[in-house]
């Protein structure tokens, strides 16, 4: 496929901060610790990020519109990067106005010179949460991958692309994570991974049980506050908004 000059702006960017992450990402999941307050609490569900202090890798709009139209793209990923103990992780990103333009899909290593996968997605797309199973790539535990979706409104001027990104590391879960969600009720999961720091499947366990109960009002607001949580406060209004 041909390389994307998107993929290497977003890779540019994101690489300094992955730099510092890096090491920090070295160490295993931190638990709550005296005096560090959860960053918020909704419907029993608090995100507790396991990197405390490090440097924001995502990218794109969260409350703010980042296109000239007013429209707000947004991956669905913490501010720093967030983990998964899944080698196939469902990803999910949001936007707030119908999308008609082009929208493609990015993995990078940021060790590799060409990016990992890159695939332009099937819309046209409504406003709201849309979900991405990451089925063509298994994650290698250990490394910070670079994310993005991009939305393409010149094919001959790429400089007016919006990007939105992220990053998400694998991690082997932690017997505490494995003791807890063995025999857990399925609504119990998310709050169980996002307490341990596992963002991307506290949200895919999240949205996949509203996929099932789309009329309950408590797993909408949990995702919701899930998402405010990391200060993606655009998505989270619309959940409310919409009811949905």
């Amino acid at each position: 496929m041909t390389h994307l000059s998107t993929a290497s702006l977003l890779g540019s960017i994101l690489t300094a901060a992955l730099t510092t992450v890096q090491a920090a990402s070295e160490s295993p999941v931190a638990a709550d610790q005296p005096g560090q307050a959860p960053t918020s609490i909704g419907q029993g569900i608090v995100y507790v990020p396991p990197l405390r202090g490090a440097p924001a890798t995502r990218v794109g709009g969260a409350s703010r519109s980042n296109t000239a139209d007013g429209r707000v793209l947004s991956v669905l990923a913490p501010e720093q990067t967030g983990l998964t103990v899944n080698s196939q992780p469902v990803l999910y990103w949001y936007v707030s106005k119908p999308v008609t333009v082009p929208v493609e899909f990015t993995l990078n290593d940021p060790q590799a010179s060409r990016p990992l996968l890159e695939t332009r997605l099937k819309g046209p797309f409504n406003p709201g949460i849309r979900s991405l199973p990451l089925s063509g790539y298994s994650l290698k535990p250990g490394i910070e991958y670079q994310w993005s979706i991009t939305l393409v409104f010149d094919e001959a001027q790429r400089s007016k692309d919006v990007i939105a990104g992220g990053t998400i590391r694998l991690v082997q879960p932690s017997s505490r994570l494995e003791a807890d969600l063995r025999g857990a009720d399925p609504r119990k999961a998310p709050v169980i991974y996002a307490a341990q720091g596992i963002w991307y499947d506290a949200l895919a366990s999240l949205s996949q049980l509203i996929e099932a109960n789309p009329a309950d009002k408590v797993l909408r607001e949990q995702r919701a506050a899930l998402l405010e949580q990391v200060g993606l406060n655009a998505a989270a209004d619309e959940i409310r908004a919409t009811r949905r």
